[in-house]
């Protein structure tokens, strides 16, 4: 099979599995939401309602269905790509994910850099002289931020950049002296244009202080992640036969680790990436909060809360969609840069 062709198929099967697991995600949050202990009718009206009350919101929500027609319901809306609407202020779901999505994608691509920056820096630090000082202690970075409390190391970075030194603003993403763009939700850019534009850099450098914390405390705790990956691959590769004979050939080590291993050690670092933005999730919930960043994981603690049906699935479904996505350009990329993948 030509190497196009194997790509092609691979690619192909990828994509085929990405319907079903979406289906997958959706049906078990659909499921979780119904077996959960709690009301959404509690949540929006009390539990003092008159019972009448109580029985005509739950009519006109479509709560009184059996569960198989909510289910179809659901499925239908999506299929047609529509998510409902919010049970709390009848607002279309997709007009909030639409509102919010945009300040967790910022926070998220720029830490995700920071950390694959930081991360690569402090794996490819000790290759050195392994087992030496350096290799040690980026070994101990990774595993220490790795093992950080999300909540804590939060809460710990901004008392002290933010409360005890003052540097930084507590939390929000944007001083109140600061209007917010009327042509989008992604700060950092829309502050880029306007500063080019009209030399006001009052948007992106206002954006930027209010992004330093929570992106760098989000990317403290992902570097870990990729200082194992790229330290624990540099060694392997530098161990293989193909490294040792282009040592026997009598070239240079630094011409060994960056042009031989160092391209080999970083694929499997790529496949990590992947995995890494799904942990971007459980990290931005956190963050969010604790940052009052108006993001897409922050709503979803809203929404959980007040028992949003609507919203908590389609929150889920649209991140969802998304880490499947770049799962799939990862994979694609890997499966180009190495052609063993593909077969």
């Amino acid at each position: 099979m030509s190497g196009n062709g194997a790509l092609l198929r691979y690619l192909g099967a990828r994509l085929a599995l990405a319907p079903l697991m979406l289906w997958l995600i959706a049906s078990l949050v659909f499921l979780l939401l119904r077996v959960a202990p709690g009301d959404p009718i509690d949540a929006l009206l009390g539990t003092r309602a008159p019972e009448a009350a109580r029985a005509a919101l739950r009519s006109q929500l479509g709560l009184d269905l059996p569960l198989w027609q909510q289910y179809g319901q659901f499925l239908s809306q999506l299929l047609r790509g529509e998510l409902g609407t919010s049970l709390t202020n009848q607002e279309p779901v997709r007009a909030i994910i639409g509102a919010s999505l945009p300040a967790s994608l910022e926070l998220g691509v720029v830490a995700l850099l920071l950390a694959a920056l930081v991360g690569l820096a402090v794996g490819f630090s000790g290759i050195a002289r392994p087992e030496g000082r350096l290799d040690l202690a980026g070994r101990l970075y990774g595993i220490g931020t790795y093992a950080l409390p999300p909540f804590w190391a939060a809460m710990m970075v901004q008392l002290i950049f933010a409360v005890w030194l003052g540097w930084l603003p507590v939390g929000g993403r944007l001083p109140p002296t600061v209007l917010p763009p009327t042509d989008g939700g992604f700060y950092l850019l829309a502050g880029l244009r306007e500063g080019v534009a009209s030399g006001r850099w009052q948007l992106l450098a206002g954006t930027v202080r209010h992004l330093v914390l929570p992106a760098g405390t989000l990317a403290l705790l992902l570097s870990g992640i990729f200082a194992n990956a790229l330290r624990l691959n540099l060694r392997r590769v530098l161990e293989s036969d193909y490294v040792e004979a282009a040592r026997s050939r009598g070239l240079g080590e630094t011409r060994v680790v960056l042009r031989h291993a160092l391209p080999n050690a970083l694929l499997p670092v790529l496949t990590i990436t992947g995995i890494t933005v799904a942990s971007l999730i459980g990290g931005a919930l956190l963050i969010e909060v604790t940052y009052s960043w108006p993001g897409i994981a922050a709503r979803l603690q809203e929404a959980i809360a007040q028992r949003d049906y609507p919203l908590v699935q389609g929150i889920v479904v649209v991140v969802a969609a998304l880490v499947v996505l770049v799962t799939v350009l990862v994979d694609l990329l890997v499966a180009l840069l190495d052609p063993r993948v593909r077969f």
